[in-house]
């Protein structure tokens, strides 16, 4: 049975720091391919990031590009979102995701991701 906890969410100023973790159980964690999403209030589950089975080659939406970085440590079975300069329209609840079983590489939207977390409140007040 696949399960992804997310933590690390909370209320933070705008231009400071948090980092998401989302620890994973059930499967081979090096085998899937992983990502980061946010939904907003009134708003559809975005795209934040993705990142590949090894590491190796990550993924951002434009909105977060060189302020998030994704990594992933395999031997704990842990993805990271490192968000810096955290803006107020960050604020969201975080969700992490893993995908099925063949799909090791950049997954973008939530249609291909079958496994979810119950999501981490981040709020950015300005």
């Amino acid at each position: 049975q696949v399960q992804l906890v997310e933590s690390g969410g909370g209320l933070v100023q705008a231009g400071g720091s948090l980092r998401l973790s989302c620890a994973a159980s059930g499967g081979t964690f090096s085998s899937y391919a992983l990502g980061w999403f946010r939904q907003a209030p009134g708003k559809e589950r975005e795209f934040v990031a993705a990142i590949n089975w090894s590491g190796g080659s990550t993924y951002y939406t434009d909105s977060v590009k060189g302020r998030f970085t994704v990594s992933r440590d395999n031997a704990k079975n842990t993805v990271y979102l490192q968000m810096n300069s955290l803006k107020p329209e960050d604020t969201a609840v975080y969700y992490c995701a893993r995908g099925p079983p063949g799909r090791i590489g950049i997954l973008t939207t939530t249609q291909e991701y079958p496994y979810w977390g119950q999501g981490t409140q981040v709020t950015v007040s300005s």
